[in-house]
């Protein structure tokens, strides 16, 4: 392989990975997984949590569908990439039970419902079909990242605003509490969230035109 040919593959790879964190972000661009990131952004810890969960299972079963993509008759595609997913969901979820179980409560059903999320779905289809396995996988990784990223910084603010914590520790000086600050409870509701995630893709608009950054 030539080296120019090297480097067209290394670019495609990065821009496979780049676009879903920006300009094709799953939450901000395409508006899929969106219920997740209500209802799991109160504490960053539990954000963060379900967006190394999600990274897992969107790569992990983006890969293996690839991998055998050329076997999966047409007819019970589907069938199989939801058996690949719900094992995998199912190995996180175990896993969470067994190491970090407080956590695990307080995700409650959310990472099951990962079997359901549109963003791993919707990879196996529109990509890991007709994509060889390791670029399924920098695929799932990317759209993993990029949903990751908006759920912390939704967490970020509801859980700095609400409670004034950042994973769990206290931030806001107590002297500002003696002064009479108040955190601002409506943060901990979800429609905090939904307005968070507005803005978000509001403010993503005004930066970027066509996923471009206006010049």
């Amino acid at each position: 392989m030539s080296h120019g040919a090297k480097m067209k593959k290394k670019n495609n790879a990065l821009k496979i990975f780049l676009q879903p964190i920006w300009s094709k972000n799953p939450i901000n661009i395409q508006m899929l997984g969106i219920c997740s990131a209500l209802a799991v952004t109160v504490q960053l810890k539990t954000a963060l949590v379900m967006a190394l969960s999600m990274t897992f299972v969107v790569s992990c079963s983006s890969f293996m569908i690839s991998l055998f993509r050329k076997q999966i008759p047409k007819n019970i595609r589907i069938i199989v990439e939801l058996s690949v997913i719900s094992t995998f969901v199912i190995l996180t979820d175990e896993f969470l039970r067994a190491y970090f179980y407080d956590i695990s409560k307080q995700l409650s059903v959310f990472v099951g419902l990962i079997i359901t999320n549109c963003i791993v779905m919707g990879r196996a289809e529109a990509f890991a079909l007709s994509n060889p396995p390791h670029l399924a996988f920098i695929d799932g990784i990317g759209n993993g990242f990029g949903y990751g990223s908006v759920l912390l910084a939704v967490a970020f603010i509801r859980e700095l605003l609400g409670s004034g914590k950042c994973f769990g520790f206290q931030v806001v000086p107590d002297y500002l509490y003696s002064m009479g600050y108040e955190n601002a409870g409506f943060m901990l509701l979800a429609p905090a969230a939904f307005i968070i995630i507005g803005l978000l893709i509001w403010l993503q608009k005004v930066l970027t035109k066509d996923g471009e950054l206006n010049r």
